[in-house]
C-alpha cells in the first residue's frame, strides 16, 4: 500500500512531507500509520462541510466514502464516543452523525441522545442527502444508493390527495410522490412493506417494497 500517497491525498500532507512521513513510517506499523494519517473529525467535518456548500451533497459523501475505504474508518455500530471519526449532523437542534457501515456504501445515521424514530425525521435525513434512500433496519436509520425500475410506471388512479402521485413500479414496488409531505405520510398509510423515502426536486418521495 502507498502509504506516502494516502497520507498527502486524504492526510493533509504535501511533498514537502514526504521525507518526514518515510522516516515516521519506518518506525510503525500498519495500523499505526493509518492512525497517524487519518485527519481529526474536525478536519473531515470542515471538508465535508465545504464540498458540500461548494459542490454538492453527493461529492461529499463521495469524500467522505472514499476516505472511510482508504483510511478503514468503516464502523458498524458508530457512536458519540468516536471510536472513529464520523460526519456530525444538526437535525433541529439535535445532535447526530453519519459513518459508512462497509464498502456497498451503506451508512449509518445515528443521534447523540436516544431517539425516537419518526417518518418525519427520516425524510428530514432525505431531505439532506436527496441522492441517497433512507430506511429503517433493525432499528438502525440506514442510508444507501438504492434505485428501483421506473420503466412502465402505472399511475394509480385516485382524487383524494391533490398534490400526490401514487405510481405501481415493477416488482410490487409503490412510489409516493408529493409537495406535501403530511398528504403523503397519509397516502402511505394504505400500503405495507418496506419504506424507503427520499427528496426529489421539491418532492418528498417513499418508495413502498410490499414484498415485506
Amino acid at each position: 500500500m502507498d502509504y506516502l500517497k494516502l497520507a498527502m491525498t486524504y492526510g493533509g500532507f504535501t511533498s514537502l512531507d514526504h521525507n518526514y512521513l518515510k522516516q515516521v513510517f519506518n518506525h510503525l506499523d500498519e495500523k499505526d500509520i493509518i492512525s497517524f494519517i487519518t485527519p481529526p473529525p474536525s478536519v473531515i467535518n470542515a471538508y465535508f462541510s465545504e464540498i458540500y456548500q461548494k459542490q454538492s451533497p453527493k461529492a461529499a459523501t463521495d469524500y467522505y466514502f472514499q476516505l472511510s475505504k482508504a483510511l478503514h474508518l468503516f464502523n458498524e455500530h458508530p457512536s458519540f464516543e468516536e471510536k472513529t471519526p464520523f460526519v456530525r449532523l444538526n437535525l433541529s437542534g439535535e445532535a447526530y452523525g453519519f459513518s459508512y457501515e462497509n464498502e456497498k456504501e451503506i451508512a449509518q445515521v445515528f443521534s447523540e441522545q436516544p431517539t425516537e424514530i419518526t417518518e418525519k425525521l427520516l425524510l428530514k435525513i432525505a431531505q439532506i442527502f436527496p441522492h441517497y434512500k433512507v430506511f429503517v433496519e433493525n432499528n438502525m436509520i440506514k442510508m444507501m444508493a438504492k434505485e428501483f425500475d421506473e420503466t412502465d410506471a402505472k399511475l394509480v388512479s385516485q382524487t383524494e390527495f391533490l398534490v400526490t402521485d401514487i405510481k405501481q413500479l415493477k416488482d410490487n414496488v409503490i412510489e409516493i410522490a408529493s409537495f406535501n409531505e403530511d398528504e403523503l405520510l397519509e397516502a402511505a398509510q394504505a400500503y405495507s412493506g418496506k419504506r424507503y423515502y427520499q427528496f426529489n426536486q421539491r418532492q418528498a418521495i417513499v418508495y413502498i417494497d410490499t414484498n415485506y
